[in-house]
């Protein structure tokens, strides 16, 4: 299925680790030119970058923390500058941090907040306002089927962020259409770097809840940001698609 991303400007926020990896990578794919937004370790989006320009020798790194308003407007004005446009936007970006919700500090509630919510806002705000100049674009959010179901004391403000993500997603998409669309997704299960730690007996026992009897992998995810990037979905707008393989 011909996508018709080629030369598309797409930023990818956390585009260096897990889904952001494989998204990057999936875009470059398509011809897209790719902007791998990090926040941490430069040298891991370098080795993306390497992998990204085999397909895409545009595509570029862009050091920002997401939830800073400043820094925020600074890459959307160079990169604005640099391409001409803004065509796709994927809120990936997004921390969690396991502790009991009666001994949660308030400094890594606003953390995981700051990141995983407020960064959804701030670069939604900043893109929408190119895209809605140049009367085209497309933001996709990245939530969590924890913010539909899968509810834990231990992340209860990763929950609430990605609560509040698909909440964001649907207002966007009100206040912003009809020539930008936003949706997002929610994903179960990935096999990525942050839960390879999780206990063997804890990964039996949610892999036997999923109908699929597996998590998913990191492609399946950018498969289906590739799709809502795409023209093929032009009918798609404010809606929450989740990815978990089937769950109880």
């Amino acid at each position: 299925m011909k996508l018709d991303l080629k030369n598309k400007i797409v930023i990818i926020t956390g585009g260096s680790g897990g889904i952001g990896e494989a998204t990057s990578i999936a875009f470059a794919k398509e011809k897209a030119i790719v902007i791998i937004n990090y926040n941490s370790s430069e040298k891991k989006a370098q080795e993306v970058l390497s992998k990204v320009k085999v397909y895409s020798d545009k595509s570029i790194v862009f050091k920002c923390d997401v939830s800073k308003e400043k820094q925020v407007k600074i890459m959307m004005k160079q990169i604005y500058a640099k391409f001409g446009r803004i065509d796709v936007l994927i809120n990936n970006a997004g921390i969690a941090k396991d502790s009991n919700i009666l001994e949660k500090k308030v400094t890594d509630w606003n953390k995981t907040l700051n990141t995983n919510l407020l960064g959804v806002f701030i670069c939604s705000k900043e893109a929408s306002q190119y895209m809605l100049k140049q009367k085209s674009g497309n933001i996709i959010n990245i939530s969590s089927t924890s913010a539909i179901y899968s509810f834990s004391p231990d992340i209860a403000d990763y929950d609430a962020s990605k609560a509040g993500v698909i909440t964001l997603t649907k207002n966007f998409a009100k206040a912003i259409s009809p020539n930008v669309r936003v949706n997002c997704i929610a994903p179960g299960w990935v096999n990525t770097d942050i839960n390879k730690g999780l206990p063997e007996e804890f990964l039996r026992h949610e892999t036997k809840n999923i109908y699929a009897e597996r998590f998913a992998e990191p492609i399946e995810i950018a498969n289906l940001c590739l799709f809502l990037a795409s023209p093929k979905s032009s009918y798609i707008n404010g809606t929450v698609i989740t990815a978990d393989g089937g769950h109880d």
